[in-house]
């Protein structure tokens, strides 16, 4: 195994086989499809273009090595979660163009689940569902709002009362809680390393450390050579800024997660997550968590900077006092893990587009296509990108083509320095809304206008 590979996370150093790095491009080549990044987004949209047509020519071209990125780094949650509220994707599309974008998230969670079982890939899979913590006042006015917008869409979203709640958690001041089923727990490398093995196995080809410097209609640029195809998939997310004419496409944030030791029985019968449950609360800032097939609690959040110019750096991973604030955090919320030691301290970039709108399209002029701005919930909506890219690519007008988010073309972030200025002003002021909230048990104004101003 290559030890800077392993490093990334937990969830590269865990994984089955080895991450030695499969053969670069050699030279020029032509496909019928060149798909760029080797990601969930990349992988899922060759795996459904091979169900679809086994005799498509399909190149997956990879930077490093198949879930390098988000995919092989993220906290695990195989989530129904969309970026966008849905009563303001109801305003733009109509309400049951809304509701079928929520359904078919919720479809993609079983999908992912299906194929798990039918490829045997072993991503330590467990439907246990989300629960959502309320620990102040205004966070639980924001938990009833949401599970009231929810029973007027029709979607599964239970409010649960402080005894509820703390059966499936039993963290610090809980008042109350939202739980949905329609989230699984996984093993993030070991699907998209699973993923990838699938896919070559169907007849793609996948090419690691072969970098891809521009992206054209027809042509896909490395150092090696160049790809011609018909068509021509960006699923790069986070790294799109690092490509010619796309550096204001998409910011990549940085997320940060840490994950303890294997925790003892005694110690999950006091925390609970029973079902392995993922778990957060309705602070601003994000966190979000998980309990591992082995008994460790992975913990992540939002925290890190975001960096001038969209500049995505090793270092960047690891950013000691987000660190040391996540650790401060659990405690918080889970005093039992005083003394548990952190074993495990990772992060990396994500993609967020300027109007927080994720997207999957394909411009049938210039033979280009895209999936992306997840905002970091991206383990089951890149499976509902790759189906719908197959779709799109294989002319076929299915459900999936007609939702709301195909073809959504999002504007261009700032130009710096105001991107960054805004960026990192936002990370400040929803830090400073959960203190204001904490000392006064109102819902924050400033965090409604950081958002309204965001495009959320």
């Amino acid at each position: 195994m290559n030890p800077d590979y392993c490093d990334l996370s937990l969830w590269l150093q865990s994984a089955p086989g080895s991450l030695q790095p499969r053969a670069a491009l050699p030279g020029d080549a032509t496909v019928d499809v060149a798909i760029v990044g080797a990601g969930y987004t990349g992988l899922w949209s060759a795996y459904y273009l091979l169900a679809a047509d086994p005799s498509l020519r399909v190149a997956v071209l990879e930077a490093e090595i198949a879930g390098f990125g988000a995919s092989g780094r993220n906290g695990g949650w195989c989530s129904a979660l969309y970026p966008v509220d849905i009563s303001k994707l109801a305003d733009e599309a109509g309400p049951n163009a809304a509701i079928a974008q929520y359904r078919a998230m919720q479809d993609a969670v079983t999908e992912v689940a299906r194929v798990c079982t039918a490829e045997s890939i072993d991503a330590d899979l467990a439907m246990g569902g989300t629960v959502v913590l309320a620990r102040s006042d205004a966070q639980l006015a924001r938990a009833r709002a949401e599970a009231a917008q929810a029973q007027e869409y029709g979607l599964e979203l239970a409010l649960l009362d402080a005894d509820a709640a703390r059966g499936r958690l039993n963290a610090t001041s809980v008042l109350g809680a939202t739980y949905t089923p329609h989230c699984a727990a996984i093993h993030p490398a070991k699907l998209v390393r699973g993923l990838a093995e699938v896919v070559e196995a169907r007849g793609a080809t996948i090419y690691e450390r072969s970098r891809v410097t521009a992206i054209e209609p027809g042509a896909v640029h490395t150092a090696s050579g160049v790809v011609h195809a018909d068509v021509v998939v960006r699923a790069t997310e986070g790294y799109t800024a690092t490509l010619r004419k796309l550096r204001r496409a998409v910011a990549p944030v940085y997320s940060l997660i840490v994950a303890t030791e294997p925790l003892p029985d005694a110690v999950w019968a006091e925390v609970g997550l029973a079902e392995r449950e993922t778990f957060s609360d309705y602070r601003h800032l994000i966190i979000y968590g998980q309990r591992t097939v082995d008994g460790r609690l992975v913990f992540g959040g939002r925290g890190a900077p975001y960096h001038f110019g969209s500049r995505i750096r090793g270092d960047y991973d690891r950013v000691p006092r987000v660190f040391d604030a996540l650790r401060q955090t659990l405690v918080e919320l889970f005093p039992v893990l005083a003394d548990v030691e952190i074993t495990h301290r990772w992060g990396g970039p994500l993609g967020i587009t300027r109007d927080w709108h994720a997207s999957v399209g394909l411009d049938r002029a210039t033979g280009l296509a895209w999936a992306g701005g997840y905002v970091g919930d991206g383990v089951s909506t890149a499976n509902l990108a790759g189906r719908t890219l197959a779709d799109l690519i294989t002319e076929r007008d299915t459900e999936l083509t007609g939702l709301p988010w195909v073809g959504h073309r999002s504007r261009k972030w700032e130009p710096e320095p105001l991107r960054w200025l805004g960026a990192n002003a936002g990370l400040r002021a929803m830090t400073w809304a959960d203190n204001s909230e904490a000392r006064s048990e109102r819902p924050s104004r400033l965090a409604q206008l950081v958002n309204a101003m965001m495009g959320r």
